[in-house]
C-alpha cells in the first residue's frame, strides 16, 4: 500500500517536471516583441529583436502578469536601453542568460517575486527568440 502511494505521487509529479522549459498550461504569458539597441564604443550597430514569454507560478499569477503587462514591458524597454545585452566577445550577439536574469528581476519588481518563475526566449528549444538585425545591410553576417 505504501509503495502504491509513493508510485502514485511520482506519477502525479511527473507531468509537472516533464513540462521542461514551458510552464503548465495557462501559466505562459506572451510578451510583446522587445527591441534592444546593440552598440560598440557608442556606435549603434543594429537592433536585437526579442520574442519572449514569462512563466508564471500559477494561473492566477499569470492573470496578474497579464494585468500589468504594459508596466512590465515598460520596465523591459527601460532596462535594455539603459545597459547593453551583448556578450563581451561580440557586440552583435545577445547574452541570453544575462538578459533573462535582468528581465525576470524587472518583472518581479512589477508583480512580485513569487509570481514570475522565469523567462523563455523564442520557443525555448530551437528558436532562440533573439535575432540581430544590422543597421546597415553591408554589416550583415554571411549566411552559411
Amino acid at each position: 500500500m505504501r509503495r502504491a502511494l509513493i508510485l502514485a505521487a511520482l506519477l502525479i509529479a511527473a507531468p509537472a517536471s516533464a513540462a521542461g522549459k514551458a510552464g503548465d498550461p495557462g501559466t505562459n504569458v506572451e510578451m510583446p516583441f522587445l527591441i534592444a539597441p546593440m552598440s560598440k564604443d557608442g556606435k549603434l550597430l543594429g537592433y536585437a529583436y526579442i520574442s519572449s514569454k514569462l512563466v508564471a507560478s500559477s494561473q492566477a499569477a499569470a492573470l496578474d502578469i497579464r494585468g500589468k503587462l504594459v508596466f512590465i514591458q515598460d520596465a523591459f524597454v527601460r532596462d535594455v536601453n539603459a545597459a547593453g545585452i551583448a556578450t563581451g566577445a561580440d557586440p552583435t550577439v545577445a547574452d541570453p542568460n544575462l538578459l533573462a536574469s535582468r528581465l525576470v528581476a524587472d518583472a518581479r519588481k512589477v508583480v512580485g517575486s513569487a509570481k514570475v518563475v522565469r523567462v523563455i526566449f523564442g520557443d525555448g528549444d530551437k528558436d532562440t527568440g533573439i535575432v540581430f538585425s544590422p543597421l546597415h545591410q553591408a554589416q550583415a553576417p554571411a549566411k552559411p
